[in-house]
């Protein structure tokens, strides 16, 4: 059976390469949980923030990749319901797709994306209503286990990838997991009771986690890697001697959503929420957690 290692191993030589410069400019969420906007929708609560800030990015230029767990497919067992829940979200994703400026990596809870034909079942077409007949969402969309972005220049790689490969239970024993969270914990969650499988919500587990990833990244020349997966953002230093490890965080903490973004260069650990205008009207914003950092200084 595979360790940990070994499977972040296979997930490297197995990425896909992309490449960017320091014109590039990257927006990695993950996390999302995207589901049917029943009271066990963690999703709900932000989706609003989520939208407006791809919007945002749509406008500016950048280009999306989703770094896993898009979409909860423990909980719910048919995407159709996940997909009219979400439907906006989902058509501003098809803008980005038809832009070529959308990359899609599958984590624990939509690790059926590994099958690519159940990929083309759920992104080729759907049913709009005005028209009365389906037409074209993303047909062609390819889910990937781990991206790696390579530097046209300086040949520095970003490797990208969910996480869960360093999990085992949520890897090598998803299925029961995905049971238990289906079956029992989404029950339980509309009465407030949290799933403890979810290294989000076990600290014992999420240091684990991260433990062994940043094991990997320091055994392989300190290669910057960015995941998601544990929900916890986090953010390496230039020179600090410690692994070059980077977490988007999620998209359902309570009132915000956190995010990477790669642009001129640098690498930023950034943060979308609500906030008051003096008038007392709302507005959704934008605040650095971690301040733009050159690429160039990650060595």
């Amino acid at each position: 059976m595979l360790s940990s290692k070994d499977r972040l191993d296979r997930a490297y030589k197995n990425a896909i390469r992309i490449p960017f410069d320091d014109t590039s400019k990257f927006i990695f969420f993950s996390d999302c949980h995207r589901s049917d906007g029943s009271y066990a929708d963690d999703f709900a609560n932000n989706r609003n923030i989520f939208f407006h800030a791809l919007s945002q990015y749509l406008k500016n230029g950048f280009h999306y990749i989703e770094l896993g767990d898009g979409d909860e497919l423990w909980e719910n067992l048919f995407f159709k319901d996940v997909f009219e829940s979400n439907k906006n979200v989902y058509l501003l994703l098809q803008k980005f797709y038809l832009e070529n400026r959308l990359n899609m990596i599958w984590g624990n809870h939509d690790m059926i994306f590994r099958n690519p034909n159940v990929v083309k079942r759920n992104f080729s077409e759907y049913f709009d209503m005005n028209l009365g007949q389906k037409v074209p969402l993303m047909p062609g969309l390819v889910y990937h286990e781990s991206i790696i972005l390579e530097h046209k220049d300086t040949k520095q790689e970003l490797f990208l990838i969910h996480g869960h490969q360093a999990d085992f239970m949520n890897y090598v024993g998803w299925k029961i997991n995905q049971f238990m969270v289906r079956v029992l914990w989404k029950p339980l969650q509309i009465w407030g009771i949290k799933d403890p499988t979810s290294p989000a919500k076990n600290y014992v587990e999420l240091i684990k986690v991260e433990r062994r990833i940043k094991k990997w990244i320091l055994e392989n020349n300190n290669k910057i890697t960015i995941t998601g997966h544990t929900h916890r953002p986090r953010f390496s230093k230039p020179n600090d001697s410690q692994a070059n490890y980077f977490n988007d965080g999620s998209c359902v903490h309570p009132r915000s959503i956190t995010g990477i973004e790669i642009e001129n260069g640098e690498i930023a650990l950034i943060k979308w929420f609500i906030d008051t205008r003096d008038d007392g009207t709302l507005q959704i914003v934008k605040e650095y957690l971690e301040r733009p950092k050159a690429l160039k200084d990650y060595v």
